[in-house]
């Protein structure tokens, strides 16, 4: 009897559906190649519904959503809704009510996409940025005292308990073992690098790094580095080739993965996903609702596809997933553009491309 996997489908605003529909042809067509199934049941989360409705996110699809085993996201966000309501409302609680405690960003460039770093290929760009996704910054912790006075005190709290660092220093160490440079032949040697700032954010990186010490001395196989945040940013324009896997806290993995988008072609190649191990992932393309772009057939599904493969990895059909990499890889050098309206295809084209190349 073959697996089958029950998958939410958030297309959202925007372009989300779009890319969506894309990503699904192709999980489908990877499904038929490997034998699996896919029960797909759509949602509609997102601005036109909070516009409709006045509801961002119910408790009852919260608990709806628990019974999944992955969620397929496509964009959220509208220009008629304040900024904030839909992250907090819908993107926000999912992470924080299904605990999906890691931010997985692979960093990868393929052949054939045009890179803004001079004389860099997809063998300099191949590395993976792991961010704590649950604490820090983005937790909302703090306030504001004498508002509207010159007096006014706003104050934003950066918190992380010592089990919030140790799992996601774990996850970090196990994908290092597993996904590294020497576990895919690519290297001599499987490297986690830390990312933080400890010579400002003391009393914050005297745990991480001391857990990161902890935890590390149980995987001898993998290599610590640790690199200052700033530096970091550096070092990804000049020397990407030098990261295989990276951890970091919330707001640091927020940046510098933005930064690590552009290096491997754009919003429109990037895919994330949003984990919790031992429950309920989320994935994503990392570029937003491209809303000029609705409805022209122009936008590019690759990041939506690419978060698809990474969906497919998670739930155990990592020959799926690597498959629909490898299609990509296919794709990528037939068109002349990563950037919308000018790839040379139309979104359909490539999601059509990409299922062929897999078939």
């Amino acid at each position: 009897m073959s697996k089958s996997y029950k998958i939410a489908v958030l297309p959202g605003d925007g372009t989300g559906p779009e890319v969506i529909a894309e990503g699904c042809k192709v999980l489908d067509a990877a499904a038929a190649k490997f034998g699996f199934k896919l029960e797909k049941v759509s949602y509609d989360l997102g601005g036109e519904r909070y516009l409709r409705t006045g509801e961002t996110l119910s408790d009852s699809v919260v608990a709806e959503l628990r019974g999944f085993d992955a969620i397929y996201l496509g964009a959220i966000g509208h220009t008629d809704v304040k900024p904030g309501i839909l992250e907090k409302g819908v993107l926000l609680r999912l992470r924080f009510e299904l605990d999906q405690y890691i931010n997985l960003r692979p960093v990868k460039l393929y052949p054939g996409v045009q890179c803004p770093l001079r004389d860099k290929g997809p063998e300099q760009i191949d590395y993976c940025v792991i961010r704590e996704n649950s604490g820090g910054l983005y937790t909302g912790i703090g306030g504001l005292s004498r508002k509207g006075t010159k007096d006014e005190v706003a104050v934003q709290q950066m918190m992380y308990t010592y089990a919030q660092v140790e799992r996601c220093l774990r996850y970090a160490f196990e994908y290092a073992r597993k996904y590294g440079r020497k576990a895919r032949g690519k290297g001599d040697i499987n490297k986690l690098a830390l990312v933080g700032k400890s010579n400002v954010l003391t009393y914050m990186y005297e745990l991480w790094n001391r857990v990161f010490d902890e935890v590390g001395s149980e995987y001898p196989d993998v290599k610590r580095e640790y690199y200052h945040v700033d530096a970091t940013c550096l070092y990804m324009v000049a020397c990407p080739e030098m990261f295989d896997v990276v951890v970091t806290e919330n707001m640091f993995g927020d940046i510098i993965t933005d930064l690590a988008a552009i290096t491997q072609g754009g919003l429109g190649v990037a895919a994330g996903g949003n984990l919790n191990p031992e429950g309920v992932s989320m994935f994503e393309p990392i570029g937003g609702t491209a809303p000029m772009w609705t409805g022209k057939n122009a936008i590019n599904p690759l990041a939506a596809i690419g978060a698809g493969a990474m969906m497919l990895t998670a739930l155990g059909e990592e020959k799926a997933g690597t498959s629909i990499e490898n299609a990509i890889s296919v794709t990528t050098p037939k068109m002349k553009s990563q950037l919308a309206d000018q790839m040379g295809f139309t979104t359909t084209q490539v999601g059509d491309l990409v299922a062929e190349a897999l078939a």
